[in-house]
């Protein structure tokens, strides 16, 4: 169909003109390239139709995005109006994701009623919400591939939860299968297990978008948690842990050495000076603070770009996950 349209009108214009202009290779370039945008700005695939609860009928479209991402829109099939945003795919996702995303998207709207949020103009101008390869919340609920188990081996998940209110709760829960028991933690408690913030950042993020205007969900709870996330200045410890440690193993510094270079410093009864080690070891996870039984993985900011920078000479930047 693309080369019928594109051929035919040339075709017309020799026909027309009849001059060696219309033959000029310099012109040919010229008139493919003022048709090309509109193609590439048009270009869509239509994944589904279907009639909703008022006999409107809808479609599912994937439509091209900011930088080659793909936009899945649910639309009235008439007017083209009323644009809901399914999901919005990156570059590096295979083409037949969108299709995925459709079926899921369907088949969630059918059991709970429920819609995505309005399209917006800023989402045809801007690249997915996740800016790590990590799966989305499309793909996690697929095949719950096992990356959130903890080294305890307890398994973390996000799942709708009565709670007490008239609809559910979209939650962090916790599943131990050891103390055989499911309970729901915060955002930060999973990602302490995991010691990581992918793929919990990243899925909580999309999980967020798909319930944005999710009448028979309550996000408040997880969406203030994330927030909180965000703009707290405690972070994880586990990358300045990974160079200390690296640093003694080269043998260029010790522990007591990278402590007394933060002013963290001692006296024995001889008046003989070192580095006070275990505040060092309790800021890297590595001995619990007082009256708490294991390990923190979390440190202040301030804290870890002080033993970056004075402790061991770096740029905070090549200690922060």
């Amino acid at each position: 169909m693309t080369q019928t349209f594109s051929n035919q009108p040339q075709r017309t214009r020799r026909t027309v003109r009849g001059d060696a202009r219309a033959s000029s290779r310099s012109d040919r370039p010229r008139l493919r390239g003022k048709r090309e945008p509109k193609r590439k700005q048009g270009s869509r695939r239509t994944l589904a139709r279907y009639l909703d609860g008022n006999g409107h009928r809808r479609e599912v479209v994937a439509r091209r995005g900011f930088a080659g991402s793909v936009l899945v829109v649910d639309r009235d099939a008439e007017t083209l109006g009323d644009r809901r945003l399914v999901a919005h795919l990156g570059t590096d996702e295979p083409p037949e994701n969108a299709a995925v995303v459709c079926r899921l998207y369907l088949d969630g709207a059918k059991a709970s009623g429920r819609h995505c949020r309005s399209l917006r103009g800023e989402d045809l101008r801007t690249a997915p919400l996740a800016q790590e390869d990590t799966p989305e919340w499309t793909s996690y609920q697929r095949d719950r591939r096992g990356e959130l188990l903890d080294r305890d081996g307890r398994l973390h998940q996000l799942e709708l939860v009565q709670t007490g209110m008239s609809i559910p709760e979209l939650r962090w829960q916790r599943l131990s299968s050891r103390e055989g028991e499911q309970r729901s933690v915060s955002v930060r408690d999973v990602i302490a297990a995991l010691e990581c913030y992918e793929p919990v950042r990243t899925v909580t993020r999309s999980a967020l978008a798909l319930h944005d205007a999710d009448p028979a969900a309550s996000v408040t709870v997880l969406r203030a948690e994330f927030e909180r996330l965000l703009v707290s200045p405690i972070v994880l410890n586990r990358g300045l842990r990974d160079a200390v440690l690296a640093t003694i193993t080269r043998e260029e510094l010790s522990m007591s050495e990278i402590a007394a270079r933060c002013g963290r410093v001692k006296r024995d009864s001889r008046g003989n000076e070192s580095g006070e080690t275990s505040w060092l070891a309790r800021r890297l996870g590595m001995l619990p603070e007082g009256g708490h039984e294991s390990p923190t993985p979390w440190i202040h900011s301030d804290v870890l770009g002080l033993i970056s920078r004075r402790g061991l000479g770096i740029s905070p930047r090549e200690v922060e996950l």
